[in-house]
């Protein structure tokens, strides 16, 4: 996730880290070399040109604006889901930190182990995430849910805590697993393939198609429209692309580390612990 001062005047024309103009550069070289291609030929050979009339693409343009906003929009939406759910993560294990130093029997060895497994479900959940390798269990994330519920049934078997209190303990862990079953749900369900690649094809039909409708009106002045439509049209689909997947690590990717290391923070903080440092944007981008 891209972390920065918002540039101002003219550096915002020049500023590359966390644009996607690196991504698209050879897809713009290529609607670029085509364009010079067309200007090429039409001044050479204009019999094999028929004149155009550019309102056509200027209709086509407009329509295919408005079906790429809207599926940026879905894509916007994946990703903001995607953060809700790891705030919602972040206040559901402060709470649970909270309820296991305050409502558990005073034994520091339980109390660490039940609390350390706090910020160890949210690393396995981000590993699972974003598909990295790990122990041999599948769901390592539900697994350590599991371990902590059945040490708190422990508890609750030999009374050292009430049903009422096991029941606080519960609500949370239920919790936790309603964002593990979200979080799992963006990853394994992305926007349908037919719909992402019909808008795809559309954006380079007309990246392509553009130099001709307009090469009789603009002449040389082709390359240079035809490239500045090109980089909004496929900066556009390309950053769609990189939202849709919010827990990859990308530049525009959720900062999973950095929201793993707040839980850390808050359970040494529970536990009386110094904290480590939380994690800070390195050449402004943020993991």
């Amino acid at each position: 996730m891209i972390i920065r001062p918002r540039p101002s005047g003219l550096v915002l024309l020049y500023a590359m880290r966390g644009s996607v103009l690196p991504i698209i550069a050879p897809r713009l070289a290529v609607v670029f070399a085509i364009a010079v291609a067309v200007v090429l030929l039409h001044h050479h050979e204009p019999q094999y040109f028929v004149a155009v009339n550019p309102a056509p693409f200027t209709l086509l343009g407009l329509g295919l604006s408005i079906f790429i906003g809207f599926r940026n929009n879905a894509c916007y939406d994946r990703w903001w889901e995607g953060r809700r759910q790891w705030g919602a993560l972040i206040a559901e294990s402060r709470s649970l930190l909270r309820n296991l130093v305050t409502l558990l029997p005073e034994d520091e060895a339980l109390c660490r182990r039940a609390a350390g497994r706090v910020p160890a479900f949210a690393g396995a959940l981000r590993d699972q995430l974003r598909g990295e390798p790990g122990p041999t269990r599948r769901n390592r994330a539900g697994a350590i849910l599991q371990d902590q519920a059945q040490e708190l049934a422990t508890l609750r078997r030999k009374g050292d805590v009430s049903d009422i209190i096991f029941t606080m303990f519960a609500a949370r862990l239920d919790a936790m697993t309603n964002v593990q079953t979200a979080c799992e749900r963006l990853r394994t369900t992305p926007m349908p393939f037919a719909y992402a690649l019909m808008l795809h094809r559309s954006v380079w039909l007309f990246c392509i198609l553009l130099p001709f409708g307009i090469v009789d009106t603009l002449g040389l002045a082709t390359p240079l429209l035809t490239l500045v439509l090109a980089y909004a049209f496929l900066g556009l689909d390309a950053l769609g692309e990189e939202l849709e997947e919010p827990f990859v690590t990308s530049l525009n990717g959720l900062p999973l580390d950095a929201l793993v290391r707040v839980i850390e923070i808050a359970t040494a903080e529970a536990l009386g612990d110094t904290p480590p440092a939380p994690l800070g944007p390195v050449d402004y981008v943020l993991l």
